[in-house]
């Protein structure tokens, strides 16, 4: 039986059995970490300061001709990118691929503190070449061949999921009271292994990583790609010892007692096959990319795979670490107690220094009790829940542990060197960004005001925000101000924004590229393709993106969709549509020196246009569904309201002559004719009696006129309130259908009788009411007056009851 067997056949939680330990440790001390081999295995967890600093001390003392390392093969030409001096971490390899199921893309992150980052650099110091030997994304993701994917997915492919939820991990968490693996990690390594020799600390690394993976049986592995990556990263490793006399090679733990054992013959053939059938797709493309990481994102309690939380926190204990590791964490906790009593302060909370010292004395007494040489992460954490929070852990009492997270992950974003695989568009976004002040060094929300009307440059910010926004939603939200596109706010002069930059705005920022060099380039080009995407006649659609290309600042687009909106003008038979257009594109005429428009004249003529057709459309109206009548009724008033205008272009009787034959169609709905009615009135052309004839045949019409008259009001009151409001003879009309309605109609009646009245203002509202006191020859507070008080009414009711039982009890009823 191989190496393999003998461990699994031990017990998979916690592989206690002391023969299975000793062959751990013979294969340790022969194949692993022999520094008289020519390869030497180093097993690191990602991100760790602790793997780091041991691993800074292997190269120095075994001196290796060539550094192998856990990473996607693609990343090799841009190791001279990470090694630059101009490149900070924290950065990342983003790695995209395309077939014909779709697209994914992952993530290969590195901090300054990570052993893989740590091995690169110093190799590059001292001259050693170094390279990837993992496999590309594609390889393990299980794609080729599946059906296609709606969603592209974005992971990181160092997951640890296998290594932190092992039954042995979890087994030794309950063992030594630690409240997760991280807690588990911390205490065993990165506290307790700055103490160790490096043998002794590579040894317990490869130990706990090897009896993790034993809890999982091959098939498991096979399925999540594991053995598919060592049996490729076997194959370099080999290809390496024919060519160097001493190979170092830096993996994550899990993998280490993999790539020792010849278990992937099998697995490499289905690799190989795998590759293959990858390559002979024709459509397929594959990128790899260095790009700037964040803390944030890097933190693995916001979503990442691997690697340890409280990036930031760890960064410093790393600066420590180099400057003298003797006792890094006692100094970074001390640190970090500081910033936070002052954030705190800042924020007016309410702690004193003796709690800071008090916190600061617990987090060395709880280590002690811990059995830790040093406070850490944790220690911290919940001393400052002791020391900070006053009374009971609330969302109102917790403000201090927020604080203490966000000092703990940090807001840096890295960058990278310049280099010929630096993408355009990205730099055009940065250098725009760096032109306007915009804050994209630091992670967090920020806030950006800007007057449109008086400050030049404000609007081009504007325009900047709008144009990153159509291309990465994700990168800013407005949160006040005009909505030219959905036509809301209009009356207001600033606009607030809030933005984030990340690393994931970089990545869709690489996702657009291919649409253009620059943010505008990419905008025209990604809006150019969105035109095809709609229907010729759906000039409403076309003129919006119109407009959009004006927010964006792309007059030129905008200009090259003149003659598509004119001709779909002339193709769209849809009342509302033309509505639509009719709105922005008047919109746009209005406020046109705000656009950066000239007075141009096509501009002109192409309202007008729009306003043409759609009074053609009149005729529609008679045939429509009651779920478009409230878009019909704003396209009514926009028309009434060009109509009553003192521009030339709208002063023509072809309105009025079709809103009369409407107004003569027995056919046209009730709310619409309320409407139409208004509004002929209100030109001139209609008296206000025949608003209340009109209200007064659906009041004592048939059964079925009567249930509409509700509509009709709805519709009068949308354009004419004052013909309610000072019109006795339709408050009279009113007062009297509602006396003589049964119980069922009237309740059956209310809920449109209410929502005509939510036109009037709570002013108007109190003026009806007194007019219809009047009416009933009351006082306007007798209107509100119950005619009963409730309490009354309970005696009443108490008192009968009593009656009743005692005229039963004399026999009386």
């Amino acid at each position: 039986m191989d190496r393999l067997g003998q461990v699994q056949s031990a017990d998979p939680a916690g592989l206690s059995d002391v023969t299975d330990l000793n062959q751990l440790q013979s294969i340790f001390d022969t194949s692993v970490f022999n520094l008289n081999n020519r390869t030497v295995y180093f097993p690191i967890r990602h991100h760790s300061p602790a793997c780091a600093h041991h691993l800074l001390r292997v190269i120095g003392e075994y001196r290796p001709d060539m550094i192998l390392i856990e990473g996607p093969e693609s990343g090799n030409p841009l190791i001279s990118v990470l090694t630059d001096e101009a490149t900070l971490p924290p950065v990342s390899l983003y790695y995209t691929c395309e077939d014909e199921y779709g697209r994914e893309a992952c993530y290969y992150p590195m901090l300054r503190y990570s052993p893989e980052y740590v091995a690169l650099k110093e190799a590059h110091r001292l001259g050693i070449p170094a390279q990837f030997i993992d496999l590309d994304y594609r390889h393990v993701s299980g794609r080729t061949g599946n059906p296609p994917q709606t969603e592209q997915k974005e992971i990181s492919i160092q997951d640890e999921t296998l290594l932190a939820g092992s039954d042995f991990i979890n087994r030794l968490c309950e063992k030594t009271n630690c409240r997760s693996f991280d807690e588990l990690w911390e205490k065993v390594f990165e506290i307790g292994g700055l103490e160790k020799e490096t043998s002794v600390f590579v040894q317990d690394v490869f130990t706990y990583c090897t009896l993790s993976r034993m809890c999982y049986t091959p098939e498991r592995l096979i399925a999540n790609g594991d053995l598919l990556r060592e049996a490729h990263m076997v194959k370099r490793i080999k290809e390496a010892e024919k060519q160097y006399q001493r190979v170092l090679v830096i993996t994550g733990g899990f993998h280490t007692y993999g790539l020792v054992n010849s278990i992937h013959q099998e697995v490499e053939q289905q690799g190989e096959t795998i590759q293959q059938a990858t390559t002979d797709a024709g459509n397929f493309q594959q990128q790899m990319y260095p790009m700037v990481y964040t803390f944030a994102e890097a933190d693995r309690l916001n979503g990442y795979a691997s690697g340890m939380p409280y990036v930031y926190f760890y960064d410093q204990i790393w600066g420590q670490i180099l400057r003298s590791p003797s006792s890094p964490y006692r100094v970074t906790t001390l640190n970090v107690l500081s910033r936070l009593m002052r954030k705190l302060r800042e924020r007016e909370e309410h702690v004193s220094t003796s709690d800071a010292i008090e916190a600061y004395s617990m987090i060395q007494g709880l280590a002690e009790l811990r059995g830790k040489r040093e406070g850490g992460v944790y220690e911290l954490m919940d001393a400052a829940l002791s020391s900070f929070i006053k009374g009971e852990l609330t969302l109102a009492t917790d403000k201090p542990l927020q604080e203490l997270q966000l000092l703990l992950t940090g807001d840096a974003i890295g960058s990278v060197a310049p280099n010929a695989f630096h993408i355009p568009i990205v730099e055009d976004f940065k250098t725009r960004c760096t032109d306007h002040k915009l804050q994209i060094r630091t992670t967090g929300q920020h806030k950006k005001v800007l007057d449109l009307y008086a400050k030049p440059e404000h609007r081009l910010i504007s325009q900047l925000f709008q144009c990153i926004s159509y291309l990465v939603p994700e990168f800013a939200k407005r949160q006040a101000g005009p909505d030219w596109i959905a036509q809301r706010d209009m009356n207001l002069v600033r606009e607030t924004w809030e933005y984030m930059y990340s690393s994931r705005i970089e990545a869709r920022l690489i996702e657009n590229s291919l649409y253009g060099g620059t943010l505008a380039g990419a905008a025209t080009r990604k809006m150019e393709e969105q035109m095809q995407d709609i229907p010729d006649h759906h000039s409403g659609e076309l003129a919006r993106l119109m407009l959009q290309a004006l927010l964006m600042g792309l007059q030129e687009t905008a200009m090259h969709l003149y003659a598509k909106v004119r001709a779909a003008l002339r193709t769209d038979g849809h009342f509302l549509s033309l509505c639509n257009s009719l709105t922005i594109l008047n919109r746009i005429y209005q406020h046109r020196r705000l656009l950066g428009l000239s007075d141009d004249a096509h501009l002109s003529d192409l309202v007008s246009e729009a306003y043409s057709n759609a009074v053609d459309k009149l005729q529609q109206l008679s045939r429509t569904n009651a779920d478009e009548h409230e878009g019909i009724i704003q396209g009514l008033k926009l028309l009434a309201m060009l109509a009553e205008s003192s521009e030339e272009q709208f002063q023509d009787t072809v309105f009025r002559i079709h809103l009369n034959e409407l107004l003569s169609d027995p056919k046209l709905p009730a709310q619409l004719e309320g409407v139409c009615i208004a509004i002929a009135s209100g030109l001139g052309d209609r008296s206000r009696e025949e608003i209340v004839e009109r209200a007064r045949g659906y009041i004592r019409g048939t059964p079925e006129q009567t249930r509409q008259t509700a509509l009709f009001l709805q519709g009068v009151f949308t354009v004419a309130r004052d013909a309610f409001l000072y019109e006795d003879q339709l408050l009279s009309e009113l007062n009297g259908l509602i006396e003589q309605l049964s119980y069922d109609d009237f309740i059956a009646m209310i809920p449109e009788l209410r929502l005509a009245f939510t036109y009037f203002t709570p002013m108007e509202t109190n003026l009806i009411a007194e007019r219809v006191a009047n009416l009933h020859q009351m006082m306007p507070d007798e209107m509100t007056t119950p005619v009963l008080d409730e309490q009354m009414l309970v005696q009443y009711r108490t008192r009968d009851e009593a009656l009743r039982k005692e005229f039963a009890a004399w026999k009386l009823i």
